[in-house]
C-alpha cells in the first residue's frame, strides 16, 4: 500500500530559456549547444519550442535525427516539444497557448532534468509566458548598439545608460510574474556574442555600457560565441562543436573548431554547469559537467 506525503516537494527540472526581442542573435544555436552540452554530461534534457512560426530550433533538432540516422551515428537526443500558436485571438488564444505551453513543460519536467525553452525574436505571449517559467534567462546579443538598443536606450553622446528598453522591461515583468506565481527567482544571463577577433572601439564602448547596465537591471554578463562560421554551417547537420571528433561524421577537428568548443564550455559554466575537458579520442567528445561551486 503506497502512502503519498502530505508535504512532499513536487520535483521541478531547472528550466533555461534562450530570449532576445531581436531575431538573429543565435539563441536557437546557443539552446542547441546547451542542449547536446548537458546530453553529453549524462543529464536527461528536455527542450521546448515556442517559436512555431520560424521553428529554427526544432529544424535543428530534426536535421540531428537526419544525421544519426544516415550516418549511423548515435547521437544524444532532447525529448523535444514544439508549442503551436492558437489560431483564435485575444483572450481565448492567450488561454489555449497557455494550456499548451504547461501541458508541455508538465510532460517535460515528469522525465528530464533540465529543460531548455527556445522562445521567438519578438514579443509574443508564449515569450512572455515562457521567461515567466525560466529559472535561467540566457540573451544571446550581437556585439552591437543595435542589438544593446533592445536591452537599454544610449546616450549617444556620453554612452551613459539613459534607461531600460523593451526587452530589459519585459525581463522585470516576468521576474515579478514568477515571484507571485512560486516565489521564484530568475537569473539573468546576457551574452555578448559573435564577438569579433580584433579589439575595436565599437567592441570596448558596447562592453562598457554593458557593464553599466548589469548594475542597474540585474543581469550577468557571460562570454558568448565567436563570428564563425562553423557555428552557421553546423546547422544543417544538427550538429554541435561538442559532437565533433566521432570519425562518422566527416568533421575533422581544428584549432579554430577547438577554441569553439571552449566557447561553447564556457557558457555552461556561466549557467551554473561547469565543464571538465575531456581525454581526446576518435569518438564522440565527452564533457562532463559538474555544478559550480
Amino acid at each position: 500500500m503506497s502512502v503519498t506525503l502530505p508535504n512532499a516537494p513536487v520535483r521541478r527540472p531547472r528550466v533555461i530559456v534562450l530570449g532576445n526581442e531581436k531575431g538573429g542573435s543565435g539563441k536557437s544555436t546557443a539552446a542547441m549547444h546547451l542542449v547536446v552540452g548537458l546530453l553529453h554530461a549524462g543529464h536527461r534534457v528536455g527542450s521546448m519550442d515556442v517559436d512555431s512560426r520560424q521553428a529554427t530550433f526544432s529544424r535543428y533538432i530534426d536535421n540531428r535525427r537526419a544525421t544519426a540516422a544516415s550516418r549511423g551515428v548515435a547521437l544524444p537526443m532532447p525529448d523535444h516539444r514544439r508549442v503551436e500558436l492558437s489560431a483564435l485571438r485575444g483572450e481565448a488564444g492567450d488561454a489555449e497557448e497557455r494550456v499548451r505551453f504547461e501541458a508541455a513543460l508538465a510532460e517535460l519536467a515528469a522525465r528530464n532534468d533540465v529543460v531548455v525553452v527556445d522562445t521567438p525574436g519578438s514579443d509574443t505571449f508564449l515569450s512572455r509566458l515562457a521567461h515567466s517559467h525560466a529559472d535561467t534567462i540566457v540573451t544571446p546579443m550581437n556585439d552591437s548598439f543595435v542589438d544593446l538598443d533592445l536591452i537599454a536606450k544610449v546616450d549617444p553622446e556620453t554612452l551613459k545608460v539613459v534607461r531600460p528598453s523593451l526587452y530589459a522591461e519585459l525581463v522585470w515583468e516576468q521576474r515579478k510574474q514568477r515571484a507571485l506565481r512560486d516565489r521564484g527567482s530568475i537569473d539573468w544571463v546576457v551574452m555578448r556574442n559573435r564577438l569579433a577577433a580584433i579589439e575595436a572601439r565599437n567592441k570596448r564602448a558596447v562592453g562598457l555600457v554593458l557593464e553599466q547596465l548589469a548594475r542597474r537591471v540585474g543581469f550577468r554578463l557571460a562570454p558568448g560565441f565567436g563570428d564563425r562560421v562553423i557555428f552557421r554551417e553546423l546547422f544543417l547537420q544538427g550538429l554541435t562543436l561538442l559532437d565533433l571528433g566521432e570519425r562518422k561524421l566527416g568533421v575533422a577537428l581544428s584549432m579554430s573548431h577547438v577554441a569553439a568548443r571552449q566557447e561553447v564550455r564556457d557558457l555552461l559554466r556561466a549557467v551554473g554547469m561547469q565543464a571538465e575537458p575531456a581525454a581526446p579520442s576518435g569518438d564522440v567528445v565527452q564533457t562532463s559537467l559538474v555544478p559550480d561551486a
